[in-house]
């Protein structure tokens, strides 16, 4: 009698021969020991800031600020690993940010309070989200001809909208947030929101229908659409919840900043693309990782922090970033090779 042994329910491994250790032990111990060296390299990281600079880099407020810079990249990187695991990419995600949070700042939304610039900067970002995702799933485009489309019309939008001037939040309730008097227990409301995102986006990708699908969609979409997936619809979700994400992003950067500017989101989608695969999620698809996106923005966050507080040039901070996502996808390579 033959033995059958079902595939996984992620949709990411192999079904295991009869008498061998099934394939996800295997992959647990692989995102165990991913896990562990994000871990260490924070570690070192910090260990290099309380060396370089020990009274800045361990002051409360400068770690606070660390925490509350992530958060904002954060929340937008855990869109983009969704998109990444699907087998997409978002080039978009910066401009949408920027034009988001104009349009949220603009006299006329100002006017409808809180609620106003939270819902308008929502609306906006799922709006280009939407448009991305038809484009994508429904056009035929591809995704990067489609989000750098995006990328420049957003852009452009949102210097038409504020003229190259920045708009000045004066909603009191909106720059309360950002005041210390917010913080709970020595923690900004930004890095709460930022925790809340990450957690509902564990969840959504690991235990839930949705994020299997994302998986199987990214491993194989033939495959996943001759499973019965909606692979059009599941594309056109994961590029709204996208835009969702960068929404949350722009209401909290406008929290940050107490203002709306064009030049908002600049190079975001480098730094959510770079968090992601050094984080774990593979750029061709078919696995992702929220827990290692997390590590990563905290990473790359750690790593500005200490280059403006040694007063290095920002210049080479864009060199180090190249240079640390060539060194991850190089890694990923090597371990799709050998396994």
């Amino acid at each position: 009698m033959t033995q059958h042994v079902s595939p996984p329910r992620d949709g990411t491994d192999k079904t295991a021969p009869v008498g061998q250790p099934p394939s996800w032990r295997g992959m647990l111990v692989r995102a165990d020991v991913r896990t562990l060296s994000l871990l260490g390299v924070l570690a070192v990281l910090i260990l290099i800031g309380g060396i370089t600079k020990p009274d800045e880099f361990l002051d409360t407020r400068n770690l606070q600020l660390v925490l509350t810079q992530a958060s904002v990249i954060g929340v937008v990187t855990v869109g983009m690993t969704f998109v990444i695991t699907s087998g997409g990419i978002d080039l978009s995600v910066g401009a949408i940010v920027a034009l988001s949070s104009v349009w949220a700042t603009t006299v006329a939304t100002q006017e409808y309070g809180f609620g106003g610039i939270l819902f308008t900067a929502v609306l906006v970002g799922v709006g280009c989200g939407l448009v991305n995702g038809l484009l994508i799933a429904y056009g035929g485009m591809v995704p990067f001809i489609a989000t750098l489309a995006m990328l420049a019309s957003a852009r452009g939008l949102a210097l038409q909208i504020t003229d190259g001037k920045t708009q000045i939040v004066t909603v009191e309730g909106v720059l309360d947030l950002g005041e210390r008097d917010a913080y709970v227990l020595g923690i900004p409301p930004l890095v709460m929101v930022f925790a809340v995102v990450t957690i509902i986006g564990w969840l959504i990708l690991n235990r839930t229908t949705f994020g299997r699908r994302t998986v199987a969609v990214g491993g194989n979409a033939e495959a996943a659409r001759l499973a019965g997936i909606d692979v059009r619809r599941q594309r056109l979700y994961l590029y709204l919840l996208s835009g969702l994400c960068c929404g949350i992003a722009a209401f909290l950067l406008i929290i940050l900043s107490g203002s709306g500017q064009n030049t908002n989101g600049n190079l975001y989608e480098l730094d959510a693309i770079a968090a992601a695969i050094i984080g774990g999620t593979l750029l061709t698809g078919g696995r992702g990782t929220i827990t290692g996106s997390v590590l990563g923005v905290l990473i790359f966050t750690t790593i500005t922090n200490i280059f403006a507080l040694n007063n290095l040039q920002s210049d080479v901070q864009q060199i180090a970033k190249g240079a640390i996502i060539v060194a991850a996808v190089l890694v990923q390579r090597r371990t799709a090779s050998t396994t």
